[in-house]
């Protein structure tokens, strides 16, 4: 069904040249060239012929043609008006593929599901542009798509970051952001030489399985996830010190009792802390304040 291997770094000069494209830097494009990682991507997320795939950021649609062999419907969202052309030709032999020239960060998720996948489960899956990932990935997370997985090649310390466990120093707010919604794994670490043209780092594939439900109850999300950005704001910082200063109203002796009735020592700080303890920490400060 396909014209051709479009990761081939032949076949995209040769595209890229008959369209005059030139590769935006401020929209971070970076093109698959290898083949071997298309198909670890698409192993990765566990892709069959019922599946419905959201794409991000489809590029020359390397990644994309790959997607369209395996998948039932495939709906990808691209940026660049300019690539709107180039997909068109490269993704013709597709009949089961939507391209949408638009910005992810600013489309109505819930609509688009519903309007394009009948309101389906979707996995998603996406080599990311590095200068917007997490802003996407949070997005996807609290916009309540129904989201089977998300799949996505980002760059490899926010990767890092994502699979992260308390006490390290990877460990942060991003960490307790993606593992309060998903369950995360790294599937594949891929070097910089696989793109076209060739970024400053090295990447990795991470596959995110969405929980049912998030990993802790909370009261309140928004003063969950408040906390946990005050808290990792300063992190050098002791807990006492952190959010007491961090803009949640709280003296410090207040957080200081706070802490020690729930067997959190104040003097701790936030890496070492696990998502329950947050809860526990949120549970507390809004039966009290809120």
């Amino acid at each position: 069904m396909e014209k051709y291997k479009l990761y081939s770094p032949k076949v995209i000069k040769e595209l890229l040249q008959n369209h005059g494209f030139r590769f935006s830097k401020s929209l971070g494009q970076n093109f698959l060239i290898d083949g071997n990682i298309i198909d670890k991507i698409c192993d990765g997320a566990k892709i069959t012929e019922k599946d419905n795939i959201l794409e991000i950021g489809p590029g020359i649609g390397t990644l994309t043609q790959e997607l369209c062999n395996r998948a039932d419907k495939v709906v990808a969202i691209e940026i660049d008006k300019r690539l709107i052309p180039i997909l068109e030709d490269t993704l013709s032999p597709y009949d089961n593929l939507d391209i949408i020239n638009d910005d992810i960060l600013n489309i109505d998720l819930i609509g688009l599901v519903k309007n394009r996948f009948h309101n389906s489960e979707v996995k998603v899956v996406a080599n990311l542009p590095y200068y917007i990932t997490t802003p996407i990935i949070i997005k996807l997370l609290e916009d309540r798509v129904k989201l089977d997985s998300i799949v996505v090649m980002v760059q490899k310390e926010v990767a890092q970051r994502m699979n992260a466990s308390p006490g390290g120093k990877d460990y942060g707010a991003l960490s307790v952001a993606v593992q309060y919604y998903c369950e995360p794994e790294i599937i594949v670490n891929v070097p910089k030489t696989v793109f076209m043209p060739m970024p400053n780092v090295d990447s990795a594939v991470i596959a995110l399985k969405v929980h049912r439900s998030p990993r802790v109850s909370v009261d309140d999300e928004v003063l969950f996830f408040k906390i946990v950005k005050t808290a990792f704001g300063k992190r050098r910082k002791t807990l006492s010190n952190s959010l007491s200063t961090g803009g949640l109203g709280i003296e410090k002796k207040d957080i200081v009792r706070i802490l020690e009735k729930l067997n959190i020592d104040p003097k701790r700080r936030a890496e070492t802390l696990d998502i329950e303890d947050f809860a526990k920490i949120t549970k507390e400060i809004y039966n009290q304040y809120y």
